[in-house]
């Protein structure tokens, strides 16, 4: 016979990650002490009807969380991804504070979206047929960066017979050959960190590589490297628009080495994409993407070179017929388009005045028309 305690513990995550499917939240945050939260339109708020999480609970998820990575936690913290309800993947970040477990996970797609279904420019489209050289995606964390990536890392493996490397901590997006061959490392599992696993994977033969991140000299250097020697490179970098993302490249090396690194970039860099997740004005629609896209004309990689990166905005400016557009061209777009408001579009705008020009331009030639 039975009793009370020999009855299987309930798992407590299992039922939040299925509330955060089918709620369409994007976020999941777990702390002891505390209600779980879920993040809505880029709101955060407590899952309805759920109890406290308790110190106990957040034992029972960490152990399952950390049982993806070979050491588990003892303090700091782990990166991972794992299976939710229906197939959906979830990355994890579990992290030690005041001698507790908390976890903040994040909902990945289930299906790779056209560029156009993620709002951003077709241009970018061509990036999929470089050859070689460095595409940088930057943007604050949260802003669809590695969706981004993995929408173009999709594309290259069903229209390319190809060799690609994935160097990623955690594995998100999970690409199955088709006719591209595709191999995914995770760092902390695969390889012991992102430079080793990219110095390893020029020996594998790639003809595309991505890297989930660049954060330190080595790996940027092995990244410029990988680009100027045949391959195709895509990474992201967090920095809120294209020339921040080129700036925060050159500020990790010390001043001597800065010109020759810009130099460097001169010759490989091909495309910078910076985005932004802004909320829209119907509540119930997902996040807007605002983008900045750059290409490396002759004209910009010469202003990388030397070092006159304020000058690359009116080049941005002038290049819409090679795709490119800044910041605030996008944002008048969707202001005028009725996709933001007037309001959001000033709050996320680098220079507000030529903000305000161009969405009166834009509504002009809209009535004109």
């Amino acid at each position: 016979m039975s009793t009370e305690t020999d009855k299987p513990e309930q798992d407590p995550l299992m039922p939040l990650l299925s509330a955060c499917v089918a709620l369409g939240a994007s976020d999941l945050h777990l702390s002891p002490g505390l209600p779980p939260m879920l993040r809505l339109q880029g709101v955060l708020q407590p899952v309805e009807g759920a109890t406290v999480v308790s110190a106990r609970d957040m034992e029972k998820i960490g152990l399952r969380l950390s049982a993806v990575m070979p050491d588990g936690i003892e303090r700091g913290s782990i990166d991972g991804a794992i299976a939710g309800p229906e197939g959906t993947r979830f990355r994890f970040n579990l992290f030690r504070r005041q001698g507790e477990l908390a976890a903040a996970l994040r909902r990945l797609e289930e299906t790779f979206q056209s560029l156009t279904e993620l709002g951003l420019p077709t241009s970018i489209d061509s990036l999929c047929d470089l050859r070689d050289g460095l595409v940088l995606i930057g943007g604050p964390t949260g802003a669809g960066k590695s969706t981004t990536l993995g929408t173009l890392i999709d594309r290259i493996n069903r229209t390319r017979a190809c060799h690609i490397v994935t160097i990623e901590d955690p594995i998100e997006y999970i690409h199955r050959p088709r006719k591209a061959i595709v191999n995914q490392r995770q760092v902390g599992i695969d390889a012991p960190s992102f430079n080793e696993a990219l110095v390893a994977a020029l020996r594998q033969d790639p003809d595309v590589i991505l890297v989930g991140e660049v954060r330190d000299q080595a790996t940027i250097r092995t990244a410029i490297t990988a680009a100027e020697t045949g391959h195709l490179v895509f990474t992201t970098v967090h920095a809120g628009d294209c020339v921040g993302v080129i700036e925060r490249l050159v500020a990790v090396f010390s001043a001597d080495e800065q010109h020759g690194i810009r130099r460097q970039l001169s010759l490989v860099l091909r495309t910078v994409v910076a985005q932004h997740l802004l909320p829209s004005v119907d509540e119930k629609a997902r996040r807007i993407v605002a983008s900045e896209v750059l290409h490396v004309t002759p004209a910009v990689a010469n202003l990388i070179a030397i070092a006159r990166s304020a000058q690359i905005y009116s080049s941005m400016e002038a290049g819409q017929a090679q795709g490119m557009q800044t910041l605030e061209q996008d944002l008048a777009r969707l202001c005028v388009s009725g996709r933001i408001t007037e309001t959001t579009a000033i709050a996320m705008a680098r220079n507000v005045g030529v903000l305000k020009d161009r969405i009166a331009f834009n509504r002009k030639r809209a009535v004109a028309r």
